[in-house]
């Protein structure tokens, strides 16, 4: 199953960045930058209009995705306190290094690297017929580095270990999930709709990070994307202290 360390696969080293769960079997003890963090003080985000079009070429398809990012970095500005804008890099082959592990990823995705997103950009997000389904790609690579500048992923990073399979796998679809919110709220941000959310969101994952447990349920995964959609702010993201139930 899944702890921290095999996290690190999914662009983990933006945890440089620097109360009790109700009806948890595993509360999380003395991590106030996760249960009470300033983030949920924050409710519906400014909408921003991002009429952005993911056209089918490599120029068309770069310039969408800049686009976009600088269309999130204007609705996200003032809900995190010192907020860095997010810069994007597209290349054809992701830079490696602290922010990459070693595996090799055939096609395309976004690796989130301090503030910058590193998209590894190929022929199957280039060509792909769902903007929607690559859209949340993308802003989950945002969302992962909102939880990096608000201290969320070094406080869960720096969890005690209790040498307990099932509490470290909660704690880690604690953080999996919130980041799956937070994308939530950029997609309804951004004013993207869909009839059914649960097959795009991890359509454009990929396939190497099939082995990996990190969300729990799909069901809950759903869940909490469609709770920060509703909401459209952070204020519904709290995983930290939600019952286990929700984040299994």
């Amino acid at each position: 199953m899944m702890i921290r360390t095999a996290a690190t696969a999914a662009g983990a080293a933006v945890l440089l960045f620097s109360g009790t769960a109700a009806a948890s079997s595993y509360p999380i003890q003395g991590a106030s930058e996760l249960t009470h963090n300033p983030l949920y003080e924050h409710g519906r985000l400014p909408s921003v209009p991002c009429k952005a079009v993911k056209g089918a070429s490599k120029a068309s398809t770069t310039k969408w995705i800049t686009t976009v990012v600088g269309c999130l970095n204007s609705a996200w500005a003032k809900s995190v306190k010192d907020f860095s804008p997010v810069r994007v890099e597209v290349k054809a082959k992701a830079r490696r290094g602290v922010c990459l592990s070693g595996m090799e990823i055939s096609g395309s995705f976004a690796n989130p690297c301090y503030s910058t997103i590193d998209v590894q950009l190929g022929p199957d997000w280039i060509k792909a017929t769902s903007e929607t389904a690559v859209l949340i790609e993308i802003t989950r690579a945002y969302a992962k580095i909102i939880q990096a500048q608000t201290g969320i992923s070094s406080a869960w990073w720096a969890l005690p270990s209790s040498g307990i399979e099932a509490e470290m796998d909660e704690q880690t679809y604690r953080y999996f999930l919130q980041s799956d919110c937070l994308t939530g709220v950029s997609m309804k941000v951004l004013g993207r709709t869909a009839g059914n959310w649960k097959p795009l969101l991890d359509a454009e994952t990929p396939e190497e990070y099939d082995r990996f447990d990190w969300y729990g349920k799909p069901a809950n995964r759903v869940h909490w994307f469609e709770q920060g959609y509703r909401a459209g702010g952070p204020k519904a993201c709290n995983t930290w202290k939600a019952p286990s139930s929700k984040v299994s």
